[in-house]
């Protein structure tokens, strides 16, 4: 659609992709939250709601640079949307965003875990699109499953060559002995943060997500709780700086991933990506200097 007419150059189009999804896992519901919540005991519920301002940080900055470069480039919107228009959309649009109602609602009223209540989405968006909006057949259906597999093979064979080099770098306790030196400089909190985010952003360009979350962190909560930083401002920050890793080169998965699902060169993804890298990294430095940014929203909903 970004392509449609030459606007947007592939390249372009997939590095806006590739950079829009890292907001995905850090504005709840999200796994990565879930799997560092579970290694540093700290509340799923704070977590969740530190994560929204971030996400619209990320959001805000990364708009802010799409309007530059399109200004830069001399692209122009072709469409005007009337206030009656926006109002049908509207409309059109209120029973698919009951969708992350159901997700949050079901979350924090401790109805559901997180895997269940996607499961509970999931079936909601399959009745919507079967019996409301009737867009969805057998025969699609079953070409949607068979699309599915597809696309998830793609992404499987990918993760697999992270796992690889993941393992082969994990091997070689290579985390470990970095880690262990950035604990024995023996910094105040803010250079504590600022050290272990350079090391996120080095390891991030290399390792899965799981590996970093699974094996980094509880090494490095200790030295964190110590130096008294809070460990929902600390997770936050440091699924932020992961996500960064996924669209950093000269291994960032999500790039692959965009790369092999739109049939664009990973070359040209990669040469239009820099500049969303700068910007992301940019915020990631104001939440880890204002840690306010992200603690405001718990501690309003009664999270110390």
């Amino acid at each position: 659609m970004m392509t449609h007419g030459g606007k947007y150059t592939p390249g372009f189009a997939g590095a806006v992709t590739a950079a829009s999804a890292t907001i995905g896992p850090i504005i709840p519901p999200s796994i990565p939250v879930v799997i560092y919540a579970s290694v540093s005991n700290a509340s799923v519920g704070a977590l969740f709601l530190g994560g929204i301002i971030p996400g619209l940080l990320m959001a805000v900055a990364m708009m802010v640079l799409i309007a530059l470069i399109s200004w830069r480039r001399g692209i122009r919107g072709e469409m005007s949307l009337s206030l009656s228009d926006a109002r049908a959309a509207i409309i059109e649009a209120i029973l698919p965003l009951f969708m992350p109602v159901i997700l949050l609602s079901g979350i924090y009223l401790g109805v559901t875990t997180a895997t269940e209540a996607a499961a509970v989405a999931a079936l909601y968006a399959l009745v919507l699109s079967a019996f409301v909006y009737r867009t969805l057949g057998l025969n699609s259906l079953y070409e949607n499953l068979v699309e599915t597999v597809r696309e998830s093979s793609i992404v499987a064979v990918t993760i697999a060559g992270a796992f690889i080099i993941s393992f082969a770098i994990t091997n070689e306790r290579f985390p470990d002995a970095l880690a262990t030196w950035i604990l024995d400089l023996d910094l105040s909190p803010i250079g504590l943060m600022i050290a272990i985010n350079v090391l996120f952003l080095l390891l991030g360009c290399f390792l899965d997500v799981s590996v970093m979350l699974l094996v980094l962190v509880p090494l490095l909560i200790p030295a964190v709780i110590l130096s008294g930083i809070d460990l929902v401002h600390f997770g936050i920050v440091i699924i932020i700086n992961i996500m960064i890793g996924l669209i950093t080169p000269p291994y960032g998965l999500i790039l692959f991933v965009i790369a092999s699902l739109t049939d664009t060169p990973l070359k040209a993804i990669i040469r239009e990506v820099w500049p969303f890298v700068v910007v992301l990294t940019a915020v990631l430095l104001v939440l880890v200097l204002v840690p306010d940014l992200v603690l405001w929203l718990p501690h309003q909903f009664g999270f110390k």
